[in-house]
């Protein structure tokens, strides 16, 4: 378990305690759905649920022996009841009807916490989206300033890719939390399916379609798959706050607390290391969502080669998840950021990200496309390599646009918000 990125409430879900407290309701439920069709003596369940007594200790030194942890637990129970109803416990059961529902019952759980923290980082995205939604910001493709957006559009793309991506973790929780009680290899001959179907409706559990002695890691393959895809995304959108905090940018900066150093050696650092270190857990989720799906090819009707990486990447990755989602909506509400020193960027490159407009008045007012761009492309460069006149003013000088547009109209174009009319319309779009 990454301890030290474990919230109380999720590292609990994956305690020994929750394990055997979710084994011991499991079997009473399957004792009380078997005395319903009267495989077993009325009042079973009821004198094993109030007698039994979890003791870890205990089962940890009768797994010593045994080697076996449900042969251990059902042991300990026994021994705490102490009467011959105990004696019923697991009838007709294998251990991955026992391992399998429990797994779907914590998953669920812990898919409920990771979907309560997509809807408060939508909000808390949402509410900064909103807060820029016109403010003026450049656009960069492949690093390099394109066009002016806004910076409330950029969030709203997060905001829009989160929602996505919450869409298709709720569809993989969904598809995960499915048990079996169907026997050792899940034909249901030493326990009808009835059994099941109590127990389930009780844990609000699909049972498997089609079971074998496990539930399909098909599903789990799915659901860490959709777990590495929140964490690629928070890890995007985190790559995009390092890149906007760097010096020559400083359009945007991580919190950075009273007190809080960047440096052992330099006292004037702040370093983006709330969104680095989300980066690098991102992969650490990813790794596992690859460990799920080798997890699908079990030999025949299964063999317990998943069992340990289980183990291992669910605790992990749904404690790394929740982390990181908290995490970033902490990052995201108290993000500071600078309004001028976007402006300062826009205008970095004497307007030579309004050649598009340009281009594409040039070829209004008649010019052939290849033309126009061959003329606005000249006067780019030119204006990029001797910053001394600018691209504005080469236009201007410029003939071959004079004859077709205005200096006035050539002015008129070198405003950021003449090419966001349309805010507006994307944001509704986003339902923002």
């Amino acid at each position: 378990m990454i301890a030290r990125y474990s919230r109380p409430e999720m590292s609990a879900l994956w305690s020994d305690e929750a394990r055997f407290n979710n084994w011991l309701e499991i079997e009473c439920l399957a004792l009380e759905g078997m005395e319903q069709i009267k495989l077993v003596p009325q009042g079973s369940a009821g004198i094993v649920r109030a007698k039994a007594r979890i003791d870890i200790a205990r089962i940890s030194a009768i797994e010593c022996e045994s080697k076996h942890d449900v042969i251990a637990f059902l042991s300990q129970i026994q021994e705490s009841v102490n009467d011959p109803a105990a004696g019923f416990l697991h009838r007709g059961m294998t251990s991955n009807d026992l391992l399998d529902t429990t797994f779907a019952v914590t998953l669920g759980q812990a898919g409920a916490i990771i979907n309560a923290d997509c809807e408060r980082l939508l909000k808390q995205i949402a509410t900064r989206a909103r807060e820029f939604k016109y403010t003026p910001c450049i656009a960069r493709t492949h690093g390099i300033h394109a066009e002016p957006m806004t910076f409330g559009l950029k969030l709203a793309s997060w905001h829009a890719e989160l929602a996505r991506a919450q869409k298709r973790f709720q569809s993989a929780l969904k598809e995960v939390t499915v048990g079996k009680i169907a026997g050792a290899v899940g034909t249901y001959s030493s326990i009808p399916p009835a059994v099941e179907k109590y127990v389930f409706e009780k844990l609000g559990l699909t049972p498997e379609t089609v079971p074998t002695q496990v539930v399909a890691r098909d599903r789990h393959a799915a659901f860490f798959t959709a777990l590495a895809g929140l964490a690629t995304s928070i890890e995007r959108w985190c790559i995009e706050i390092r890149h906007l905090q760097r010096t020559e940018v400083g359009e945007v900066e991580e919190p950075f607390g009273h007190g809080q150093k960047g440096s052992s050696a330099m006292p004037h650092k702040r370093n983006p290391i709330l969104c680095e270190n989300l980066c690098g857990l991102a992969r650490l989720v990813r790794s596992h969502a690859s460990a799920a799906c080798e997890n699908v090819a079990l030999w025949h009707e299964r063999d317990i080669s998943h069992s340990s990486v289980e183990r291992v990447i669910a605790p992990d990755a749904t404690i790394l998840v929740d982390f990181m989602l908290a995490r970033f909506a902490g990052v995201v509400e108290k993000m500071v950021v600078s309004p001028v020193r976007m402006l300062a960027n826009i205008e970095a490159t004497g307007g030579l990200i309004y050649s598009s407009a340009v281009l594409t008045t040039l070829i209004e007012r008649g010019i052939a496309r290849d033309a126009a761009y061959a003329i606005v492309q000249r006067c780019a460069l030119a204006a990029f390599s001797d910053p001394k006149q600018s691209f504005r003013e080469r236009l201007i000088k410029d003939q071959s646009v004079t004859q077709v547009i205005t200096a006035a109209e050539i002015g008129a174009m070198f405003e950021p918000l003449k090419l966001l009319g349309h805010v507006d319309e994307i944001f509704a779009r986003a339902g923002l």
